[in-house]
């Protein structure tokens, strides 16, 4: 049994930061265990043209520990006033690596989201043509659907006529959580690949009505069955490249989760790494985390893999039971449990 792990710096390619005084409390978590990250969009107001993209990175990096070497990488959000031009100048940028599209009203912040992928076809055939990547929340909003099943409808009346479509687009299948996902990305060329949470790997349904609704435990996608878990860890420790490292760490103060309308998402920041390493080590994988959190994502984003490396050692440790943020706190994923894996200072 080994004690150290040191791997490849890796990368979070899905993460949410916020904005505004809040950054000094979030990114040093992200900014000590990854060397870049896929900025989410999805502020108010939407991050939607590149100068956009330019300023919220400004602040970002402004937020960055000294010690830290950290590299932002940003993204726009998708609308139905997204323009060709728009996506050029993206690309032409040096800055914004992806676009973002969310349906209207799936998550957090996706009101200015698109209604019919349909309509923004010619924007994507453009994205296509520039080799900019499209990354989905794979969730359709009928409310004839049942929640848990948003995602293989999305599939079928969604991502597979993308596929048919636009096949020159590359597309990132954010946050997959469905046995169904996981076997469109290994029958579909290397275009398609698949982000993974830490909280989908972890966890099932179960976790969200465990001692009472749990709050904490809510996001989107929501947490599925065992059987689609279990789906998701023998993918991701399968060594397969099209899968990859995205946290979806997204905070949220605790009183806008703890109320009548609780926000979705889980914070995971803080011990993103160890969670994976815990995963990993329990799947009896642990010598293919460095492919999953290092290198799948960069070759897949056409991106240089990184040189510098962290150490994770064997030490038992307790999540804190709550974070700062700023005016107020956050719960964050596994708060008050005893984690076997942290980053070596």
């Amino acid at each position: 049994m080994t004690d150290t792990l040191t791997i490849t710096r890796p990368d979070d390619w899905h993460l949410h930061l916020r904005d505004g005084k809040v950054l000094t409390d979030i990114v040093p978590h992200t900014a000590r265990r990854f060397a870049r990250a896929i900025v989410m969009p999805n502020l108010k107001p939407p991050v939607v043209t590149v100068d956009q993209a330019v300023a919220y990175r400004e602040r970002i990096l402004a937020a960055v520990p000294k010690d830290c070497s950290f590299e932002p990488l940003m993204t726009l959000y998708l609308t139905e006033r997204t323009s060709a031009g728009d996506i050029r100048q993206a690309s032409a940028s040096g800055v914004v690596q992806a676009v973002k599209y969310y349906p209207a009203g799936a998550t957090t912040n996706s009101d200015a989201g698109v209604t019919d992928l349909t309509r923004v076809y010619p924007v994507l055939e453009v994205m296509a043509e520039e080799n900019l990547p499209l990354l989905v929340h794979g969730e359709v909003v009928d409310p004839q659907v049942d929640v848990f099943d948003r995602e293989a409808v999305f599939i079928e009346r969604v991502l597979l006529p993308l596929l048919q479509q636009i096949p020159g687009l590359r597309i990132v299948f954010e946050h997959i959580t469905t046995a169904e996902a996981v076997t469109l990305v290994r029958d579909t060329p290397r275009r398609l690949g698949a982000t993974i949470t830490p909280q989908h790997l972890l966890m099932n349904r179960n976790a969200l009505f465990k001692g009472g609704i749990s709050p904490h435990h809510y996001c989107l996608p929501v947490l599925k069955r065992e059987s689609h878990r279990k789906a998701l860890v023998e993918a991701a420790t399968s060594g397969d490249p099209r899968f990859f490292l995205g946290t979806d760490s997204a905070p949220h103060a605790r009183s806008a989760k703890e109320n009548g309308c609780g926000c979705a998402g889980m914070y995971s920041a803080h011990a993103a790494i160890e969670l994976y390493a815990q995963v990993f080590e329990q799947a009896g994988a642990l010598d293919r985390l460095e492919a999953f959190a290092s290198f799948h994502g960069p070759d897949f984003y056409g991106l240089a893999r990184n040189s510098d490396s962290i150490t994770l050692q064997r030490s038992s440790w307790t999540v804190p039971e709550k974070l700062r943020f700023g005016d107020g706190e956050l719960v964050p994923l596994a708060a008050g449990e005893t984690l076997t894996w942290k980053l070596k200072s």
